[in-house]
Order: C-alpha cells, then sequence, then structure tokens
C-alpha cells in the first residue's frame, strides 16, 4: 500500500509540473509582440543586401524569398494573413537557407516595418534604419 501511495504521489506531483510547463508555454505565447529594436547597421551584412533587394522588388536569391509568412509563432503584431512576408538572410558557409531571415509587413517594395530574426523565427527584433 505504501508503494501505491508513492506511486500516486509522484503521480500528481507530475501532473502538476506538467500542467505548469504547460501553463508557462501559454502564457509565453499570449506575450506581446516583438518590441526590441535592431540598427540595420548592427545586422549581418548580408542582411543589408536583402533589404536593399526588398525596396528594388528582387532579385532574390532563393526561390521561397517572399512568400508569405503566417506569423504562427504571434511573436508579430496581429495582422491580416498575407500582411507579412518572409526574406532569406544568407548565411556564409551554410549549405541550406540557415536560420537568419527578414520579415516585412506591408507593401512589398515599401514595407510598414521590418523584422529580423537569426534563430529561425524564435526570436524577433524590429529593424531601425
Amino acid at each position: 500500500m505504501h508503494d501505491r501511495r508513492r506511486t500516486a504521489v509522484t503521480l500528481a506531483a507530475l501532473a502538476v509540473a506538467t500542467l505548469m510547463a504547460f501553463a508557462a508555454d501559454v502564457d509565453a505565447r499570449a506575450t506581446p509582440p516583438a518590441t526590441e529594436e535592431v540598427a540595420l547597421s548592427a545586422l549581418p551584412h548580408e542582411a543589408h543586401d536583402v533589404m536593399l533587394r526588398i525596396r528594388e522588388g528582387g532579385p532574390f536569391r532563393y526561390e521561397r524569398d517572399g512568400v508569405v509568412f503566417g506569423n504562427r509563432e504571434h511573436q508579430l503584431p496581429s495582422k491580416p494573413r498575407g500582411y507579412y512576408h518572409e526574406y532569406t538572410v544568407p548565411t556564409p558557409g551554410a549549405k541550406n537557407r540557415g536560420a537568419r531571415r527578414i520579415v516585412c509587413g506591408g507593401a512589398s517594395t515599401r514595407p510598414d516595418a521590418c523584422w529580423y530574426t537569426g534563430d529561425h523565427y524564435g526570436t524577433f527584433r524590429r529593424i531601425r534604419e
């Protein structure tokens, strides 16, 4: 009987820990969109080229550049689908697109705002020019 009680207590503690972790995850997703800023001059030099190409309407290096960004992470301000578009910031030495992106909202060559992520949408910083 003692072992059953110990198992029950352990399972209850595990359930509470799981619920707390889930609540923290939900709370993290409910946090306000990315507000930290970064100067364009502080970004990798490849980002400068991408910003120039965005303003010129291309050409872009990667086929997926300019596709709609869904903002599923909800880290950017809430906007209608199709408002955001993503662009690859090349990573020297990477054999694929890497993790660096610029996401812009608004008109394709005159965006309202752009954000940089160096960790594949984990974090965003608004680009200040």
